[in-house]
């Protein structure tokens, strides 16, 4: 019986270091492109930089704004996992 409590527990501990581990790379992702999103807004706002160049910043920054979000959602995930379970 100790044998099981002791998996479980190391079941516990591994699921939480992965959580915690999942919650950082995620939360990382998100400042990651939340920063290149606001680079790539300012060359699209960038009055004399080249129109291709305007053009594709602004394509790239919406990208960024989705990956910014859809990581964002993740790592928030990881969390109320890890609250949950406390």
């Amino acid at each position: 019986m100790a044998s099981n409590t002791s998996n479980t527990n190391s079941e516990s501990i591994a699921d939480t270091l992965s959580n915690a581990a999942n919650f950082v790379a995620h939360s990382a992702q998100e400042i990651v492109s939340g920063a290149s999103k606001e680079a790539n807004k300012e060359v699209a706002k960038d009055a004399s930089a080249p129109v291709a160049d305007r053009v594709s910043a602004a394509f790239r920054a919406a990208g960024d704004k989705v990956d910014e979000a859809s990581a964002g959602a993740k790592a928030d995930a990881y969390k109320e996992v890890e609250e949950a379970k406390h």
